[in-house]
């Protein structure tokens, strides 16, 4: 690639990078327009992030999964909130029910995810380790998928802002060194 295009990629991803944060927190406490599930592709809210959101959401979430039903790995499905601050929660499936994640399903279910978004107004977004959890795909690698495909949705204009939500230091120091190498 020539001096000049790489320059412009940089550019791009700055521009990209400023609509992007990483936080240390309860992802359910999210003020934003949806937040992205961690889950199975059975929709079944159960432990990890989908538990969280089950207990703080109320039962009107589980039962509109309910209502879709099961869906393919590597795809997404959209319900309400419930109770929680946002208007939506993505389901992102990244593994089967009681599965692991791996690196495609982590990219496809997180673009599905992002262009469900779009799809339905969205604007912004928070997102959890989706698949380093329960699904056991290893953080690092996860934060750098998640990472490379919030700034792709970005850039396609899909949704205006990514907040990535981490429950411990560990995760979270993954997320923030994936972030700091957009545009390196």
């Amino acid at each position: 690639m020539d001096k000049r295009l790489a320059d412009n990629a940089r550019l791009m991803d700055n521009r990209v990078r400023h609509k992007i944060s990483v936080n240390l927190g309860d992802i359910t406490d999210a003020d934003t327009d949806a937040i992205v599930n961690a889950a199975n592709n059975e929709l079944i809210l159960g432990g990890g992030v989908a538990g969280a959101i089950r207990q703080k959401g109320g039962p009107e979430i589980q039962s509109e999964c309910d209502r879709i039903g099961c869906i393919h790995v590597g795809r997404a499905a959209i319900t309400c909130a419930g109770d929680l601050k946002c208007k939506y929660v993505i389901h992102a499936a990244s593994m089967r029910l009681g599965g692991t994640a791996d690196a495609e399903s982590l990219r496809n279910s997180m673009r599905h995810a992002f262009e469900l978004a779009a799809a339905n107004g969205v604007r912004s977004v928070a997102v959890p380790a989706v698949g380093a959890g329960i699904a056991g795909f290893p953080v690092r690698r996860c934060a750098e998928i998640l990472m490379n495909e919030a700034a792709q949705a970005l850039r396609k204009k899909e949704v205006e802002k990514v907040r990535f939500y981490l429950i411990d230091q560990t995760s979270y120091d993954a997320f923030f060194e994936a972030y700091r190498a957009l545009g390196d």
